[in-house]
């Protein structure tokens, strides 16, 4: 049996991973403080049930169908992924003639 063989991470390798896992704890930090985590929370579901539809209208030879709520479920993924800024905010910028 061959004897194991152990790599002590260098000084940049731990430096490495720890700024990985702060960056992943600043994400998980600024999704909890989200105001629309109920809206994100129900994206899977409603994502599977597109999926399940454009399915259906493809075996159907309903490929518009399904084209078309393929189309849709990439474009409310990409509108749900963007942070979206301050209503409040914006309407003040505005009042002000400053843009954010």
């Amino acid at each position: 049996m061959a004897k194991r063989t152990y790599h002590r991470r260098s000084d940049e390798e731990l430096i490495a991973d720890l700024q990985e896992k702060l960056k992943s704890v600043e994400n998980r930090m600024q999704a909890k403080t989200r105001t629309d985590a109920a809206v994100l929370k129900q994206l899977p579901k409603v994502s599977r049930q597109l999926r399940n539809f454009a399915q259906i209208a493809t075996d159907n030879r309903r490929d518009d169908l399904s084209n078309m709520t393929i189309a849709f479920l990439a474009g409310l993924q990409r509108a749900a992924e963007e942070v979206r800024e301050d209503a409040s905010a914006k309407s003040r910028a505005r009042r002000e003639g400053t843009q954010l």
